[in-house]
């Protein structure tokens, strides 16, 4: 039998499977059946067969659910019409929003081409138009979920996210080499999960936390977690946050995050899909899972760790 491919065109719109949703939005497949059948919040479109289909709106929507639930609201206290405000809302500054449209474009045009002087036209002149918060948020992870995308339904290339991928590594990088370092807050020791290789999310994450005046301390990726404990203490950390793009893996779950939950009396906080595939095993072991949401797992540390002045 063919396997199926996750999108396909129905009016001109593709549509994805619940699997590609699931991984994209970090929010699995169970609770999406939940959302729409318990709340009536999402209505996919049904095959013949009866499986889901998702098109970019029911991304959107799930995006929103999402930053919702991480504001503090209950699932139950969403309905469609407050999604549907919130599109509207969204909908009404058309002008900026095809502004930041036609930009993710350009740039992809310019990853489709491999052309790194055409990419870096576009990347500093919208740079030197908003604020990097604004460029990070409006242009960087949508196109990042964009080409997400194109490697799923199979119309883009490893080499397309390669090419990004080394390229915005070098600009986070810089960025984060040359930022202004905090004298006082909490101390957070940042690494990536064994097996996790993706560094984009990680620069991300380090640099929004420096703006709200976290002290870092940088491991990089495919950390081992038996040496974690040792540099907490000699860097005097408040808490330790990994990230991961994939799911943890069962060792790591099982062994080697539960002993340095054990050795260490630290918070410790898992961040990233990593947190949304395994986050019933990471709360089971003492440490918490953040949620894929950057924004909201960053406001879960500040209120955690910020003491107010």
């Amino acid at each position: 039998m063919a396997t199926e491919n996750p999108a396909r065109e129905n009016s001109g719109e593709k549509l994805y499977t619940i699997g590609t949703v699931s991984r994209l939005t970090g929010v699995g497949a169970i609770t999406l059946r939940a959302w729409e059948r318990r709340y009536e919040l999402i209505e996919p479109v049904r095959k013949e067969s009866g499986h889901r289909l998702y098109s970019r709106k029911h991304i959107d929507q799930i995006n929103r659910i999402t930053a919702l639930t991480g504001q503090g609201v209950r699932i139950s206290q969403i309905t469609p019409d407050m999604l549907e405000t919130e599109q509207a809302q969204a909908d009404s500054n058309e002008g900026e929003k095809n502004l930041w449209l036609e930009t993710l474009n350009n740039m992809i045009s310019a990853i489709i081409a491999f052309d790194e002087q055409r990419l870096e036209e576009i990347y500093n002149e919208v740079l030197s138009l908003y604020p990097i918060e604004w460029v990070t948020g409006h242009l960087l992870k949508p196109l990042l979920i964009e080409l997400g995308l194109r490697w799923e339904t199979e119309k883009g290339s490893v080499a397309e996210e390669h090419f990004f991928a080394f390229y915005l590594r070098n600009k986070l990088g810089a960025r984060f080499h040359h930022r202004r370092r905090a004298d006082s807050g909490p101390r957070v020791l940042l690494a990536g999960l064994p097996g996790e290789y993706h560094e984009i999310a990680l620069l991300l994450f380090a640099l929004a936390a420096n703006e709200k005046g976290f002290r870092l301390v940088t491991l990089g990726t495919n950390m081992p977690m038996n040496e974690l404990a040792l540099v907490a203490r000699k860097t005097g950390c408040d808490a330790i946050v990994l990230s991961g793009a994939i799911e943890p893996e069962k060792w790591t779950l099982e062994r080697d995050l539960p002993q340095l939950v054990s050795e260490i009396e630290l918070p410790i906080f898992i961040g990233g899909q990593a947190s949304v595939l395994a986050c019933d095993a990471i709360n089971k072991t003492g440490a918490t899972a953040l949620g894929q949401d950057m924004e909201v797992g960053l406001a879960r540390l500040v209120s955690l760790l910020l003491k107010p002045d």
